[in-house]
């Protein structure tokens, strides 16, 4: 009996190393180097047709213009939210990936997307953390029919596939990725190896047999998703659902999708039947009070191929420290000192001595660079205790020269705050329309001294 091989891996970057070592020299990562056994050559018999990879069994050359180019109809979740992060449905034969912190409701956004899919075409519902009894019991609370999903409680992948063979489903549930094993891979459910292996698998079965499979992925506890990231270049489409403990809502995000547009986002709303979808979050995100506080505004972001109205706060007080605290949530802490540095420098706003803390409300995490101005614009306000207009809207990207810089797509963004009733609007200058918007007042600066004068 020849010896075990081991190898040792890397479970953020999936770097591989001959020994032990206490950080990743690729991605300088501490402790996260563990070892796992590689599998031997000779294998336990594996279905027919799982040799190949990406759909292919019999490798061959072929030109460009020999590949067959009929698209695979896509078909719909039953949630246009869904559909829409996943760039317009299920296409058959993807692997998709989806995680979140426990209790966000992966497994119920699942089980409501699965019972509505049965109803029209097979489906299997793989479940390796809950009983069938469980799965039940949660699809009767929220009203589900379940006359026509069928289930499976088994956590072996090659068991899987070869009941999948047989049954045929359109799309398959892996809840979750972490428990699955493979009986050729000599080390415990949840390891490096394990997770790989079992992805790659999943994988090469999904593209083979044009069956959508759906995998299920824990979180660190720094929200990413937990496993090798190889796991996450294996798939075709990766996504988050997040959404704090105190909050009803959930946010959808896409990371990754070779199939549709990257960094979309579904809303929906956690009730007792479940998750329900929110056709129209700018009005959940604009929930004012009656009357404007300083240091409140809102702002127009773009997330994925839509425009989103969002509330930013933002208060600037006296500090007791002699460091003064930054606090941000939803925002980019860097991004904060770096503008607090430009409105001192070319605003003459002196907030050396203050405290800041900022909120964009309703759990939203801001990315982009078009909430500079409106930021800027809320520290001001608060800063001087003026409360602004309720009926303005501001965004814009500042620059470290005070200038004020154009973002993609004012156009529509404009349009969306107009129909939520906006009057008023302070735009980069060059995206200012040409044609006047009926019911709203543009007005284009080029500087930040150019705002605040409009503003204050």
């Amino acid at each position: 009996m020849g010896k075990k091989k081991t190898a040792f891996v890397c479970s953020d970057c999936g770097a591989e190393f001959a020994r032990w070592q206490g950080q990743c020299s690729e991605c300088k990562a501490w402790n996260t180097v563990t070892e796992f056994r590689v599998p031997s050559v000779k294998t336990s018999p594996r279905s027919a047709g799982t040799t190949g990879y990406a759909g292919v069994v019999e490798a061959k050359i072929q030109t460009l213009d020999e590949v067959n180019l009929e698209s695979l109809p896509r078909f719909s979740t039953g949630f246009k939210e869904f559909d829409r992060v996943l760039g317009g449905g299920v296409v058959p034969g993807s692997a998709i990936l989806i995680g979140g912190e426990p209790g966000a409701g992966k497994s119920t956004l699942l089980l409501q997307t699965m019972c509505l899919l049965a109803q029209s075409m097979p489906t299997l519902y793989v479940t390796g953390e809950e009983s069938l009894q469980q799965v039940a019991m949660r699809a009767k609370r929220l009203g589900l029919p379940t006359d026509k999903l069928k289930t499976l409680a088994e956590t072996n992948v090659e068991t899987i596939c070869q009941l999948a063979l047989r049954e045929k489903p359109a799309i398959m549930v892996i809840d979750s990725i972490q428990v699955m094993h493979m009986t050729d891979v000599q080390s415990a459910p949840g390891s490096v190896s394990q997770v790989r292996e079992s992805a790659a698998y999943l994988t090469r079965f999904a593209k083979q047999n044009q069956v959508a499979i759906v995998m299920v992925g824990h979180v660190t506890k720094d929200g990413t998703l937990a496993g090798p990231k190889v796991l996450e270049h294996c798939i075709d489409c990766s996504i988050l659902l997040e959404g704090s403990s105190d909050s009803r809502f959930r946010t959808l995000r896409g990371n990754k999708n070779r199939f549709g547009a990257v960094n979309e986002l579904g809303v929906f709303a956690m009730t007792g039947q479940g998750l329900k979808e929110v056709n129209n979050p700018s009005a959940i995100f604009l929930n004012r009070g009656e009357e404007q506080t300083p240091g409140s505004l809102v702002m127009v972001i773009w997330e994925g191929t839509r425009p989103l109205l969002v509330e930013v706060q933002a208060l600037v007080d006296y500090s007791q420290l002699a460091n003064p605290r930054r606090v941000t949530v939803g925002l980019e802490q860097n991004r904060l000192a770096m503008l607090l540095a430009v409105l001192h420098r070319h605003g003459g706003l002196q907030v050396a001595d203050q405290d800041v803390f900022v909120n964009v409300v309703g759990g939203v995490k801001v990315n982009e660079t078009s909430a500079d101005l409106a930021l800027i614009t809320a520290l001001v306000s608060s800063f001087k205790n003026y409360a602004l207009d309720k009926q303005l809207v501001v965004f814009g990207e500042v620059g470290l020269g005070g200038e004020i810089r154009p973002v993609p797509s004012g156009q529509e963004r404009l349009r969306e705050a107009a129909k939520h009733g906006f009057k008023r609007a302070i735009v980069p200058v060059a995206n200012k329309p040409k044609e006047d918007i009926e019911g709203m007042e543009v007005i284009g600066v080029s500087s930040l001294n150019d705002a605040l004068e409009a503003l204050f």
